[in-house]
């Protein structure tokens, strides 16, 4: 008889997830999965969090730091993507999840897509706004050029130089424009020709290529470094059909780099024409100028008070006499009025004085030593001191008796 009890083999918690997870991740070593992304979450740590789901299902993800560092674009809620990875079972819940060590967006790719996300940022936090940017001058003595030596954009900028106006200084800062060191180099480049102070307008380029090519000029970095610039910065990348970052954020787009040479160096037979114009307009203005005065000057010589100039000195002074007599007159007259006036207003005065009154036969009498007015008997008692003021003089007396 068989003992069911001796060939039974009873699995632990741990066990049983351990056999699960090799058997998955043998499974399923490398492979595509097709979602749309939810409960994103970055933790501090760099790590990304997820959840892919379709119409039917979920599966949680896992994207670790050392994976998603080259990653081109920033992950949200709703969008559509492929993950590559591996299946696993995270043993501590007993949930299987996908490993992801790469993201594609799906419908539009990786770099269009981070190109779409930081043009949105940047253009809500006002660095395309038409009020930072200044104006290119007309004429600049230095200008600073951010590029590669030895591609063609500098060539193009150089050969324009020569030919419309050599009398104009090009400074060179040299830079990698393509590649992983290239983001900063040109960032440096465009700080250090603010700090220097040496040049009036600044180029910053370079010839056409792939979307991957001209990516430096589309990082974040390069964009805020031309948005700081105190210089006016003309960006000019690739063709003219190109648009970057930098194109938004500059001063000026220039859709080539010899565009941007023409733009900023006039030609020189051209400013000597205008300069010729203008002063032959300058000729023309001070000569017809100079003949205005000049009949004027005639007509003055005709006229009488430079003919007769003690006559008229003589009148002026005849003028001044009359002036003087009326000046006379009309203060004698007012001083008059006032006087009048015055007088008018002494007599009533005088007519409302108390003095006038006492004169009239009244007096006033006061209280001493207080100098109070008596205007009631009670207000004294026998014995007071009281003082009478006539109209002349005073009197002195005590009181005997108040009825």
């Amino acid at each position: 008889m068989i003992n069911l009890e001796q060939k039974k083999h009873v699995y632990t918690v741990s066990e049983l997830t351990k056999y699960i997870r090799v058997i998955v991740e043998e499974s399923f070593p490398g492979i595509w999965v097709e979602g749309e992304i939810s409960n994103f979450i970055l933790h501090s740590s760099g790590h990304m969090y997820f959840t892919l789901r379709d119409a039917g299902s979920t599966l949680k993800c896992a994207f670790f730091k050392h994976s998603n560092l080259k990653l081109k674009f920033k992950p949200k809620d709703g969008m559509k993507v492929i993950c590559h990875g591996s299946v696993s079972v995270y043993e501590a819940r007993g949930d299987y999840q996908l490993i992801v060590e790469d993201v594609e967006p799906k419908g539009i790719g990786a770099l269009q897509l981070q190109f779409q996300q930081l043009k949105e940022k940047l253009e809500k936090e006002g660095l395309f706004d038409d009020k930072y940017k200044v104006p290119i001058p007309f004429l600049p003595t230095r200008i600073g050029v951010v590029t590669s030596p030895t591609g063609a954009a500098i060539q193009d900028i150089l050969n324009i130089a020569r030919r419309r106006f050599a009398n104009i200084e090009i400074i060179i800062n040299p830079v990698k424009v393509q590649g992983v060191d290239a983001k900063d180099e040109i960032a440096a480049a465009i700080k250090q020709f603010n700090e220097l102070k040496i040049i009036d307008v600044m180029i910053v380029g370079r010839g056409g290529g792939s979307l991957e090519d001209l990516w430096a000029f589309n990082e974040e970095v390069v964009a805020r470094a031309i948005f700081a610039s105190k210089i006016p910065v003309i960006s000019a990348v690739g063709h003219e059909v190109d648009y970057t970052i930098s194109d938004f954020v500059a001063d000026f787009r220039a859709p080539t780099p010899s565009a941007a040479a023409e733009l900023v160096i006039p030609r020189k037979e051209d400013l000597v024409d205008l300069i010729k114009t203008a002063t032959e307009r300058l000729n023309n203005a001070i000569s017809g100028k100079l003949d205005i005065l000049k009949e004027m000057l005639d007509g003055l010589k005709e006229s009488y008070i430079l003919r007769q100039p003690l006559n008229y000195v003589i009148q002026m002074q005849q003028r001044v006499d009359d002036l003087r007599k009326d000046m006379s007159v009309s203060i004698g007259h007012a001083v008059e009025m006032s006087g009048e006036k015055f007088n008018s207003i002494i007599s009533k005065l005088e007519a409302l004085s108390p003095v006038s009154i006492l004169n009239r036969g009244y007096s006033i009498t006061k209280k001493l030593p207080e100098g109070i007015i008596i205007k009631e008997s009670r207000s004294l008692r026998s014995g007071d001191c009281i003082e009478t003021r006539l109209g002349q003089g005073k009197i002195k007396s005590r009181v005997e008796e108040i009825v």
